[in-house]
């Protein structure tokens, strides 16, 4: 995507303080199935070199629709919020 390119939303206004998703960036996969974030992506999302991330994938009738990536040391306070709820009624 161009700098020029206008990013899609996934969401609502963002001046109600929702969080949004939108597609920061098309990438290729090159034949050894590597990708490279774009460096405006990397420095937007503090990724660094050694930083970790974990690949979540999403499975829609039997097939991987979608991949996330979440900095691990954000990962925890994800399965907390997730399983917080679940916890509390055991």
């Amino acid at each position: 995507m161009s700098k020029k390119s206008q990013k899609v939303s996934f969401c609502g206004p963002v001046d109600r303080g929702m969080s949004c998703c939108k597609v920061e960036s098309i990438v290729s996969v090159d034949e050894r199935g590597q990708m490279v974030l774009p460096k405006d992506l990397r420095d937007k999302a503090k990724i660094r070199a050694g930083d970790k991330l974990a690949l979540i994938s999403w499975d829609k009738e039997g097939e991987i629709c979608c991949l996330y990536l979440i900095k691990t040391e954000h990962l925890a306070d994800r399965v907390k919020d997730f399983l917080g709820p679940m916890m509390k009624e055991v």
